[in-house]
């Protein structure tokens, strides 16, 4: 069908394989970021289905997309064992042969042998492609996508391995897919914002939702919510300038990036215009903070190191926090996060000190319940500021654990942010102390 001309919306059906996804081996990313990225160039995703790898369950669940979709996208099954099988049902489902592509087989030979390994026969099985289907190349690995028109619809078969599925998708997939929709002029642009709730965010950005030809989509997750803004009209570009500067207005500086920006990426572009570094100490989350700062290549200009100090005695003894602190107050205090940041930006020598120490659970700590947390940032010659938000987690096992964990370090990075920029910490939650030692 052309979509350009019948006035329609395209139906895109997503189908991932493979055994590990049903048993919960492999978390299904792949059908989170091809949904994510397929909206966010305007294709709307009508279903989603996970199949194992079994051939007519396959061929069934191809055969089912295309009677509801126009396009139906897979991942997975295009491997060298013999439990990859999207190939044979792809085939299948067309009555159609596998055809053994020469191409693709000199392209494994060179690949083998570049590589200085011996080329396994059933290997050969990722040169195979079901007569009349379309080779995809894949410049990332072995495994080429197939693109194949069947029933009226058509199928791209993507590798199951994420860069490569990426790469084929960005490539190929989306731009013949805008093209076959006809899509109508849109812009998009993603807000990112942190420390703030997502009905607070929707809130304040009621009077963008009212903006003619403007949709927002939120979409949080611990400690952050992103904003996309979708813009259509006679000029979308000029409309969603109009919206982001209301949107920024109404947020605030609550904004800290756009894209595909991250907090790390910020705090370390913050550092590095101003020549400084920081130096974490972690209780709570046990080396994840410094894990973030560190993602990044050249992250060694900015991040001068950290210290782990799960143990209380370790505050001590490593940071400096007064035994008679830890003795009346315990481990999770706001004056405690005060002297480790003042503690490991002293000991280390860098310009700025983050620590954290709270309660990740499972179960409550001292009579302090799950979610309470105190960070500090210690800035360059500057009295240490710390901020005690109350994460919304219940006690609840290792699941809580990890998000109590995770929005610890959103909110970490947040308040190093806030502070290399002068912002103020949020109202009721700062503590400033003159003297880290007092």
């Amino acid at each position: 069908m052309d979509h350009r001309q019948a006035g329609v919306p395209m139906r895109v059906e997503l189908l991932t394989i493979g055994d590990e996804l049903l048993i919960g081996d492999v978390v299904n990313g792949n059908a989170a970021w091809l949904g994510r990225r397929l909206a966010d160039h305007g294709v709307d995703v009508t279903r989603g289905v996970v199949v194992g790898d079994e051939l007519d369950v396959i061929v069934a669940a191809v055969e089912s997309a295309l009677r509801r979709a126009d396009v139906v996208i897979t991942t997975g099954g295009l491997g060298p064992t013999y439990d990859d099988l999207t190939r044979e049902a792809l085939a299948k489902a067309a009555g159609a042969a596998l055809v053994r592509d020469p191409a693709l087989e000199r392209r494994l030979r060179e690949r083998v042998a570049a590589a200085g390994r011996t080329l396994e026969p059933m290997a050969l099985r990722m040169a195979d492609v079901p007569e009349g289907a379309r080779v995809l190349p894949n410049s990332e690995g072995s495994a080429p996508g197939l693109r194949i028109e069947l029933g009226g619809g058509v199928v791209y078969a993507l590798p199951g391995v994420p860069h490569e599925m990426r790469t084929l998708v960005d490539a190929t997939v989306l731009p013949e897919l805008e093209e076959r929709a006809g899509l109508p002029a849109v812009a998009r642009r993603t807000l990112r914002t942190a420390g703030i709730w997502e009905s607070v965010v929707a809130t304040r950005l009621a009077p963008v939702e009212r903006m003619d030809g403007v949709r927002l989509a939120y979409l949080p997750s611990p400690g952050e919510v992103r904003i996309r803004i979708t813009a259509a009209g006679a000029d979308p570009g000029a409309l969603l300038a109009e919206a982001e500067r209301a949107a920024r207005d109404l947020l605030g500086d609550c904004v800290y990036g756009t894209g595909d920006e991250s907090l790390d990426r910020v705090v370390h572009r913050l550092l590095a215009e101003r020549g400084a570094t920081v130096a974490t100490a972690e209780s709570l989350t046990g080396g994840l903070i410094g894990a973030e700062l560190t993602a990044m290549p050249g992250s060694s200009a900015t991040y001068a190191g950290g210290e782990v100090v799960y143990a209380t005695e370790l505050k001590h003894r490593l940071l400096g926090v007064p035994a008679e602190l830890l003795e009346r107050h315990g481990a999770v205090h706001p004056d405690v996060a005060a002297h480790m940041a003042a503690g490991v930006r002293d000991r280390i020598g860098a310009d700025y000190g983050l620590a954290v120490t709270g309660v990740a659970g499972p179960d409550p700590q001292d009579g302090r319940p799950v979610g309470t947390l105190h960070v500090g940032v210690a800035g360059p010659g500057a009295e240490p500021v710390v901020v005690s938000p109350r994460l919304p987690v219940a006690a609840g096992g290792p699941e809580a654990r990890g998000v109590v964990r995770r929005m610890t370090v959103v909110q970490a990075l947040e308040l190093l942010r806030r502070t290399i920029l002068g912002l103020d910490a949020e109202p009721g939650t700062q503590h400033a102390r003159k003297d880290p030692e007092e």
